[in-house]
């Protein structure tokens, strides 16, 4: 798999570079080669690597793009994000080629809100929310999980939220591998904002700086959502369950 990330502007040089670094991905900057335009350069590169991101405005990738996707089975992934970072949109590939699961992977990185639009993942009604104590492992999390789905399917599952403090946490990247399920992470001001939580833990509060993990991250992510399943706890791990029903 190679991925690449293709800047348009050097003032985006520092964004790139980190996605670049944490992406193990070649960094394109195409205002160093004076011999063929933006476009043209990356055409000539367009296969070359599996997975992209484009730092960039989505009107001009449409237009870097036009012309050459030829099937959602073997083009390359494409993944935009404008220069602030604030989105991360996957144009291409989503699904199948895995521009779905490269958009939340840069958003963990950067804040980012992954903004996916495939049928196959809007179908699935249920959010996750999941706090845990540090070091809790994947089989932990899983039994938490499924206590709280009460025999509900795994598969309803569209994603996992959590804060950005367990955004690396190993057990619950490990469960969401296993299953196949993106992860959203949560920025600590943007729970704090939010300001809402059936129970307060005053573990949390002291430990985190907010009232709640689980509830607000579910509702955050999935914000036309109800609540359905308040957090509930099983050895350290919390969970809370929101249904979006869009229609």
């Amino acid at each position: 798999m190679s991925r690449a990330v293709w800047l348009v502007r050097a003032e985006a040089l520092p964004l790139g570079r980190k996605l670049a670094a944490a992406l193990d991905a070649h960094l394109y900057q195409p205002w160093l080669d004076a011999g063929a335009s933006g476009r043209e350069q990356f055409r000539a590169a367009f296969h070359a690597h599996s997975h992209w991101m484009l730092v960039m405005a989505s009107g001009i990738a449409v237009r870097y793009l036009d012309g050459l996707p030829q099937s959602k089975y073997s083009d390359p992934a494409v993944v935009v994000m404008d220069e602030a970072a604030r989105f991360a949109i996957p144009l291409l590939s989503g699904h199948e080629g895995g521009a779905n699961a490269l958009a939340y992977e840069a958003a963990r990185l950067t804040g980012a809100v992954p903004a996916i639009t495939t049928a196959t993942e809007a179908i699935k009604p249920l959010t996750l929310g999941i706090g845990c104590r540090r070091g809790k492992s994947a089989e932990a999390i899983e039994q938490a999980v499924l206590h709280a789905l009460a025999g509900q399917p795994l598969t309803d599952v569209r994603e996992v939220a959590t804060i950005d403090l367990k955004a690396d946490e190993l057990g619950l990247l490990a469960f969401c591998a296993r299953h196949a399920l993106p992860l959203r992470v949560i920025s600590r001001e943007d729970v704090a904002a939010r300001g809402w939580t059936g129970a307060p833990s005053d573990w949390v509060r002291q430990n985190v700086g907010v009232d709640g993990v689980c509830e607000p991250c579910a509702l955050i992510a999935s914000p036309r959502g109800r609540l359905i399943v308040s957090k509930t706890a099983v050895d350290g791990v919390t969970v809370a369950i929101v249904e979006d029903n869009a229609f």
